[in-house]
């Protein structure tokens, strides 16, 4: 088989997928050859090894299953950066690098220093890392319930050289901070995934830890659950920044306006393919 032969027997093969499929295959033929695009479609009659061969065919099956790319190569692209990622966290989708666009304009906004930021379900650790290597001058507090996802997210901070910056806490929410702490800016990718409308296989979400997916039978228990104590945690002229799914971002920006007191400020805003996504309230 050639490079060639095999670039075509995955597309093939991830056909059903559409133009994703094109992109997963040439992407798991890249992680096995440890190669680029632009040398795979300069090199399309070298010979494959049957090692190579048996490691590519393998990869084009289990994502044929539906598992996501990100799980059978181990890594994911965020803001520009490469990050760990196991079965035991969320892949990492586009439309989040918005929250990370709105606190670091947020912070940079900020005339304390060390600017401190929480983030709760940190998951693999994405937007509180980056947040981290977009501001130096900032204190991270990363938090989440599962250990396991934890534990991909050091590893992570590790990488990116920002672990003594980042301190993660496997809490439920904000049980195991000190009561008494406040940030200047409050992050949170939570589940907002309706209960009824979790997927099954071969859905790529059915492949998605359903603990960072199920938001409870209307999508905002883990968000309830977040403004609870914002108000409190939120110091004055701080930002919260708050993901969701369009169809649940407008009953989000209620519950938030009903947290927060006036002044404060709740502004709704569109992801890249305009649709609702993301809640920034403004105190």
């Amino acid at each position: 088989m050639t490079v060639g032969d095999g670039l075509f027997y995955g597309r093939r093969a991830l056909a059903a997928f559409g133009d994703e499929g094109r992109f997963d295959a040439l992407r798991l033929l890249e992680e096995i050859l440890e190669r680029n695009a632009a040398w795979i479609f300069a090199h399309g009659d070298d010979r494959l090894d049957a090692t190579g061969v048996a490691q590519y065919m393998t990869a084009i099956a289990t994502r044929a299953t539906g598992v996501p790319v990100a799980y059978i190569v181990g890594s994911a692209g965020f803001f520009g950066r490469t990050f760990a990622v196991t079965r035991d966290v969320l892949v990492p989708r586009p439309e989040t690098e918005a929250v990370v666009g709105f606190a670091v304009a947020a912070v940079g906004d900020l005339s304390d220093a060390p600017w401190t930021i929480c983030e709760l379900g940190t998951g693999s650790g994405i937007i509180a890392i980056t947040l981290a290597c977009e501001l130096p001058n900032a204190l991270v507090t990363a938090v989440d319930i599962s250990p396991a996802a934890l534990g991909v997210a050091e590893g992570n901070a590790r990488t990116h050289a920002v672990a003594a910056r980042v301190n993660f806490v496997v809490s439920d929410m904000w049980s195991a901070l000190a009561p008494d702490a406040t940030f200047n800016c409050i992050v949170a990718n939570l589940p907002y995934v309706r209960r009824d409308d979790l997927k099954s296989a071969p859905d790529a979400t059915s492949f998605e830890p359903v603990l960072a997916l199920d938001g409870g039978d209307d999508g905002l228990d883990a968000y309830r659950a977040l403004l609870a104590q914002a108000p409190k945690r939120l110091r004055g002229g701080g930002v919260l920044v708050m993901e969701a799914g369009p169809d649940t971002v407008p009953a989000l920006a209620t519950l938030a306006e009903e947290a927060f007191a006036a002044p404060a400020i709740i502004e709704i805003h569109r992801d890249l393919a305009l649709h609702e996504r993301i809640v920034v309230v403004r105190r």
